[in-house]
């Protein structure tokens, strides 16, 4: 403790003080430290004169708090001041006695918890007037978060937006709540999920977070500390009805709080801890406190703790930091609060509080006292040595998991209501219109059925929609009686000429052509519990690519990566495209990588960013290149070709000479042949299913992922109509389709036992092994610019991400004093994950592969990736692409 001016132990400068007191608890706490209700046993030592008078620093609190472990350790500190003596208030005095009979003190240090009553004390620091080191008017209104927000926003302190819904018989304006299913409007703001709602009442620790439907709906309740848990997931999606709230955003802040403790306006301490709503478990280390980690404060939030300590008049305060999107909110303010278990907060709390204290006191007292000076801590970094590189940078590129079959269904429409909902959502700025949310999916399924329902009375009326087709978009949209954003989706496109008909067709081809929508229904596509599996497994295998991760990711995985983010020094972003499926494999991936518990929901929204701006990891696959055009055609004309296949048809499929696709050109030989066969065995599935449907011991039989026995035979009876076209020619653009249904009932729908299945898995596979890879281009040019059509933002924020390691102050570092034994402290490894589609994946290889990164003929190691990959037949579900960075110190 230097710079402490402390009494030389035994030289009879101090009286000793043995204290007692009268409940038989006996403290001993330092020279200068005494409770109230005492007898005092004076030495019989004392020769000299005693010094100057003491500053008396009373503390006013309820026991539980005056007489804790960081309270006692300050105090304890507090004690070595020569001049301060401490004075602790039992809780008896403090809720029995009259103010009149407290003990006096020149220095009060008091604030709120439960039970205590501040009344009684504002009244005593009327009376007795000692130094405030915490004001305690104001204490009345950080009880309140209303007026908490008010100061916050008072002082230009940033804080989620918001607004009070306040439930007050006498003040009915201030109640106004329309709760939508995705959003509550309160008294006219709108707050879309998701959205955070705080009982006003800052003792009421009952926060609810409300999900949106796409991330899985319902909501997280925290609660005060109990045990290991602060917060359990609910599937209530509904706001709370009584009682007085404030709704605000929810701030996106990758799982993390941060908690800052303010010592006077130019001192605080920030810990991270992880995040209450993400699974609320709460972590604690070998002694049962929960784990912290100390992290540096940035210039702009040292000024927040400053303001916020100087706006609540409150010398030790402690309030709650988000960071989210670079920027820091203030979302809680909670008075006097203490770090706990850091020695080195504690010295500087009892160095800086002693200081304040004196520097206030002591010309009253007559006390010489000057501020001591100190000497800068210089910060040692330990440099490494040795030629082991360092681990700079991760990112990867991962398929999403296994999924359900994907299907779709087109139909021209042409009915008002069709074009007034298009315009209603702005369809007409670019002629496309995506309609995802559930209030739209719930007004196209209302516009379908009023026309079902017009076509049976009426069969003369003016619909010109096709009856099977509206049906059909009926059941699907009203399938699960819910919509979940996850599930299905509408696409409307204006076709200002109507769709081209065949000129035969009909004799309407003659007249002028009038204006229609092409509606594409989507539906199916939903990550299984097996794909979460696998997206959960591999995120824990994948904490083994980091130092210290090695071993068995089984038994307790890459301690290293948990370690490494838990000290903050890992700066980890997860990205996913808009949807579903791919956003809730990038949750359950990161629920494997850092071990976490609970429900994917939460984790969804406070970890993973949607990447769907400017087509970062979406791709817009209904609008095909030119290029995509005409490879599609060549493929066509290629695969109808009632023959084996030739040198010629080699050259013109094969360019590359990718070894997979020649072993599929070589077991199919005849590609009409292959499609025949593939078609007949369609056939006998379906009417095997049909046999199943019609047969009363199968009524009830559930298939995998709650289908039914009807729908599977809808998804076959599909493929079946469609594969084979009215010209007797196969679809080959149905081939990945067949192949996506076969591969799902192979692995998940088994037991049904059905015939012919494991040949069509076969088959189909073959043919999908070579309509796949090659749909992104036949040969290299073709490959390249297809996947720069798909890829080029994703390489170039790649790019951006690897030049981007070095420092960037935004970034969560860990407190030098904090990190001895790491490695390189002030570094830190940069992870980025891109959760995507296969037609990324796709692209992002072929620019690998044929974009000139390497010369195969001159890099042996290049060359043997290469021959890997030209191996590897299909990019199937979970498919990593992973780019690592290493640094050479010695460099």
């Amino acid at each position: 403790m230097s710079s402490l001016t402390t009494s030389s132990e035994g030289d009879g400068s101090t009286p000793r003080f043995v204290v007692g007191s009268r409940d038989d608890e006996t403290d001993f706490l330092g020279s200068n430290m005494k409770t109230d209700e005492t007898d005092f046993f004076e030495d019989d030592e004392e020769e000299e004169s005693p010094p100057e008078r003491q500053i008396v620093v009373g503390i006013c609190a309820m026991t539980k708090k005056s007489k804790s472990k960081p309270m006692t350790q300050i105090l304890e500190r507090l004690c070595k001041f020569e001049y301060i003596t401490v004075v602790i208030m039992g809780e008896d005095v403090i809720l029995n006695e009259p103010v009149e009979n407290w003990p006096s003190c020149d220095c009060l240090i008091s604030f709120h918890s439960k039970g205590f009553p501040l009344d009684k004390a504002v009244a005593y620091a009327k009376l007795c007037k000692p130094f405030l080191i915490n004001d305690l008017d104001m204490q009345y209104y950080i009880q309140d978060r209303r007026e908490v927000y008010r100061i916050l926003q008072e002082e230009g302190i940033d804080l989620p937006r918001y607004a009070v819904l306040n439930r007050d018989p006498d003040r009915p304006e201030e109640c106004n709540l329309v709760e939508g299913e995705d959003h509550v409007e309160v008294n006219g703001a709108v707050f879309p999920k998701p959205f955070v709602e705080k009982p006003v009442s800052a003792e009421d620790h009952n926060v609810y977070i409300y999900y949106p439907t796409s991330a899985g709906g319902g909501s997280q309740r925290l609660f005060r500390k109990i045990g290991r848990r602060s917060s359990v997931y609910s599937p209530e999606s509904s706001v709370r009805k009584t009682g007085s709230y404030i709704y605000e955003e929810f701030m996106p802040t990758d799982g993390t709080d941060v908690k800052v403790y303010t010592v006077g306006p130019d001192y605080a301490h920030a810990e991270a801890r992880k995040s209450p709503a993400l699974d609320g478990k709460v972590e604690r280390d070998s002694e049962g406190k929960e784990i912290r980690y100390p992290v540096m404060l940035t210039a702009m939030e040292k000024l927040v703790a400053r303001k916020v300590c100087v706006a609540f008049k409150q010398t030790v305060c402690g309030f709650d930091l988000l960071r989210a999107n670079g920027h820091s909110f203030v979302c809680d303010v909670n008075g006097f609060s203490f770090v706990k278990n850091s020695m080195k907060y504690y010295d500087d709390c009892a160095k800086i509080l002693g200081n304040i204290i004196m520097r206030e006191l002591a010309p009253q007292f007559h006390i010489p006292w000057s501020i001591p000076t100190e000497a800068e801590d210089i910060p040692i970094v330990p440099t490494t040595s040795g030629t082991m590189m360092e681990l700079r940078c991760v990112i990867a590129v991962i398929r999403h998991g296994d999924r359900t079959p994907k299907q779709k269904m087109k139909m021209e429409v042409k009915h008002p209501r069709f074009f007034e909902l298009f315009e209603k959502y702005d369809g007409y700025k670019t002629g496309k219109l995506k309609l995802k949310k559930p209030e739209q999916l719930q007004e196209v399924l209302d516009i379908a059925r009023q026309l079902v329902v017009d076509l049976g009375t009426h069969s003369d009326c003016e619909i010109e929609e096709r009856k099977s087709k509206l049906e059909q978009l009926k059941s699907v949209l009203g399938v699960y009686g819910h919509f979940s954003g996850i599930n299905r989706k509408v696409q409307l496109t204006y076709l200002p000429h109507g769709h081209p008909k065949a000129a035969s067709e009909d004799e309407d081809a003659r007249r002028e052509p009038s204006p229609s929508l092409l509606l594409v229904l989507k539906w199916g596509g939903e990550l299984t519990p097996a794909g979460r599996v696998q997206a959960e497994e591999l995120g824990r295998a994948f904490r083994c690519m980091y130092p210290g991760g090695q071993g068995d990711y089984a038994g307790f995985p890459g301690c290293g990566l948990l370690r490494l983010h838990s000290t903050y020094r890992h700066d980890l972003k997860i990205y996913a495209s808009d949807e579903g499926r791919v956003q809730m494999t990038a949750a359950a991936f990161a629920k494997g990588l850092l071990a976490l518990e609970g429900e994917l929901t939460p984790i969804l929204v406070q970890m993973v960013k949607s990447a769907n701006m400017n087509g970062l990891l979406d791709s817009d696959s209904d609008s095909l290149s030119s290029c995509q055009h005409r490879v599609k055609a060549r493929l066509h004309e290629i695969m109808q070709k009632d023959a084996e296949f030739c040198e010629e048809d080699y050259e013109k499929l094969a360019p590359t000479g990718s070894a997979s696709l020649l072993n599929s050109m070589t077991f199919i030989q005849n590609p009409v042949e292959v499609c025949n066969q593939v078609f007949t065995l369609i056939e006998s599935l379906t009417s095997q299913i049909q046999k199943r449907l019609e047969d009363p011991k199968s009524a009830d039989l559930q298939l995998y992922h709650s289908e039914t026995l009807e729908l599977m035979l809808q998804r076959w009876s599909k493929l079946e109509r469609d594969f084979r076209m009215k010209n007797g020619r196969y679809d080959i653009s149905k081939i990945p389709d067949i192949y996506d249904c076969i591969k799902y009932d192979v692995q998940h729908n088994c037991a049904l036992k059905l015939e012919g299945t494991a040949e069509l898995f076969k088959l189909s596979k073959a043919l999908a092994d070579v309509i796949i890879p090659q749909e992104y281009g036949i040969n290299k040019e073709e490959k390249l610019e297809i996947a720069i059509g798909f890829c080029l933002p994703l390489i170039k924020k790649i790019q951006l991400d690897l030049q981007r390691t070095h420092e960037d102050e935004s970034v969560n570092k860990l407190h030098p004093l904090y990190s001895r034994g790491v490695l390189s402290p002030g570094r830190h490894v940069r992870t980025r994950l891109y959760f995507t589609s296969e037609s990324h994946v796709h692209s992002l290889l072929s620019i690998f592969r044929y974009g000139g990164l390497l010369d195969e003929n001159k890099d042996q190691q290049w060359k043997r990736a290469m021959d890997y990959l030209s191996a590897i037949s299909e990019l199937n579900y979970m498919t990593q692409i992973v780019i690592m960075l290493y640094e050479d110190n010695n460099k």
